[in-house]
C-alpha cells in the first residue's frame, strides 16, 4: 500500500504534467524568445569555430538544455546548479575518459556518458544534455580532442553560462514567471517587485 509521502508526490507530478499541458501563449512566446536568443547567440559565436559535425553537436547538446530551460522552467533538471554543474562535470569526465581511452570508441563512448550521469548524480547536478557533451568529447572530431580540458571552459562553460544569463532575464519577465524556482529567490523577486511598483 502506498505511503502518504508516494500518493503526495504522485499528486505533485501530475499536477506538474498538467500544468505544463495547458495551452498558455504567454508561456509559449517567452519560452521561444528565450531559446531563440540564448541559442541563436551561441551558434552565432561557435558557427565556423567547428568542423559541421562537431558544431551540429554541440548546438545539439545547448538545443536539449533550451528544452528544459527556456520550456520546464520549474524543472529541477532545469535549475542553474544542474545547467551549469551538469555540463561542466560532463564535459570534466568526457575530456578524462577521451584522455585514457581514445583509441577504442566502443568503451570510451558509453563510459563517458555512464560515469556523467553517476558524478551528476552524485554531485546533484543532473542534466540529461550532459550525456551529450560528455559524448561529443569522446566521439568529436580531432579538433575537439585537441582541446583537451580547454573543451570545458569553451565552447561548453561559456555555452552553458549564456543560457544561464538568458534564462535569467527572459524567464523572469513576467510576474508568471520565476528561475530560479527556489523559495529563496522567489522571497527575493517578490520584495524587488514590491519596491519597483511602490
Amino acid at each position: 500500500m502506498p505511503t502518504p509521502k508516494i500518493k503526495r508526490n504522485y499528486r505533485k507530478a501530475r499536477y506538474v504534467l498538467y500544468k505544463e499541458t495547458l495551452v498558455d501563449y504567454r508561456e509559449h512566446f517567452w519560452a521561444f524568445l528565450g531559446s531563440f536568443v540564448g541559442l541563436g547567440i551561441i551558434s552565432y559565436l561557435q558557427y565556423g569555430l567547428f568542423t559541421p559535425e562537431d558544431y551540429t553537436f554541440l548546438i545539439g547538446s545547448f538545443g536539449a538544455s533550451c528544452v528544459l530551460v527556456y520550456g520546464v522552467i520549474q524543472s529541477p533538471l532545469a535549475q542553474p546548479r544542474n545547467l551549469i554543474g551538469g555540463h561542466v562535470i560532463s564535459a570534466i569526465i568526457g575530456v578524462t575518459v577521451q584522455q585514457l581511452i581514445p583509441d577504442i570508441l566502443w568503451i570510451s563512448a558509453p563510459l563517458a556518458v555512464s560515469l556523467s550521469i553517476v558524478f551528476m548524480q552524485i554531485t546533484k547536478t543532473l542534466h540529461p544534455p550532459g550525456g551529450a557533451t560528455a559524448l561529443i568529447a569522446v566521439t568529436g572530431s580531432p579538433q575537439i580532442k585537441e582541446l583537451g580540458y580547454w573543451y570545458v571552459l569553451s565552447p561548453v562553460l561559456s555555452g552553458a553560462l549564456i543560457l544561464l544569463v538568458v534564462a535569467l532575464v527572459f524567464n523572469n519577465m513576467t510576474a508568471k514567471r520565476q528561475y530560479p524556482s527556489h523559495p529563496k529567490f522567489t522571497h527575493f523577486k517578490k520584495r524587488i517587485i514590491g519596491r519597483l511598483k511602490s
